[in-house]
């Protein structure tokens, strides 16, 4: 008899639509005291100003508001999973636009202003069953939304690292959301249960091909925070450098997961 096939995770709509606005909240609060010469600061993110990140943010957000100016598709043909791994193949083309929209943009309190308004009437006015086409497929504004909290979490924990004691807070809800789908993305891309990734407070999953944990402590475990497992899943550090910082604990010979990393780039 073949294994269950696990149960697809859900996110709640409305905590997911506040997560959203939540966390770009605190980017716009920490983005208006920033000086020019913080916003003409490079970032982690090869070639890019902490001004070009911020403008690549607004971005991120109004990907929404592009993808509903596209007719409704008749059905959907991509689920919440597919996202992760479809990100890297328009790298070129995020970057061509973040390029020419932070030369339109050089009031940056002002363009992220106009995203809120503009995003905010968005959400009142279409239900979240409402399909959109992304990079990823069809998908429902419901699970576009998730895309979104991770891409706030990921470029404001990459404004943080560019740009010291500025402490943009995460939304508890967006780190949440943006923990889980990238720790299913890994099952996903390593389908098994030999090896158990655990993410507390947020997610802990099972992958890995080999011999099935079912009772008992596993006898493969690798552990760390929400953080942490964010930079390792998005490539912002890797395996060995995480494991030598102590910011990862794994025992168990399959517990060494550093080759399918990063799970979204």
């Amino acid at each position: 008899m073949p294994p269950a096939k696990k149960r697809a995770r859900t996110y709640d709509p409305v905590r997911t639509r506040a997560a959203v606005l939540g966390q770009f909240g605190a980017v716009r609060d920490a983005v208006r005291g920033l000086s020019q010469e913080q916003l003409a600061g490079d970032t982690r993110l090869a070639g890019w100003s902490v001004r070009e990140l911020v403008v690549h943010i607004g971005m991120a957000v109004t990907a929404v508001q592009r993808a509903v100016a596209h007719p409704e598709p008749a059905k959907a043909d991509a689920v919440l999973l597919d996202w992760p791994l479809a990100t890297a193949a328009n790298s070129a083309a995020i970057d061509a636009f973040t390029r020419d929209l932070t030369a339109e943009h050089p009031d940056l309190d002002a363009y992220l202003a106009d995203i809120d308004t503009s995003l905010r009437g968005l959400l009142a006015e279409h239900p979240g069953s409402r399909l959109l086409p992304t990079n990823a497929g069809v998908l429902s504004l419901d699970d576009y939304l998730v895309t979104r909290a991770v891409e706030l979490v990921v470029h404001t924990d990459d404004l943080n690292a560019a740009v010291p004691g500025l402490d943009v807070p995460y939304d508890r809800q967006a780190l949440a959301a943006t923990t889980r789908l990238l720790a299913d993305a890994l099952a996903a891309k390593a389908p098994g249960g030999s090896t158990e990734v655990r993410v507390p407070p947020y997610a802990v999953v099972q992958c890995v091909e080999g011999p099935r944990h079912t009772r008992g402590t596993p006898p493969n475990v690798v552990e760390t925070d929400p953080l942490t497992w964010v930079r390792l899943a998005t490539g912002r550090t890797d395996w060995p450098t995480a494991v030598e910082d102590a910011k990862v604990s794994a025992s168990g010979e399959r517990a060494d997961i550093g080759w399918l990393l990063p799970v979204m780039s």
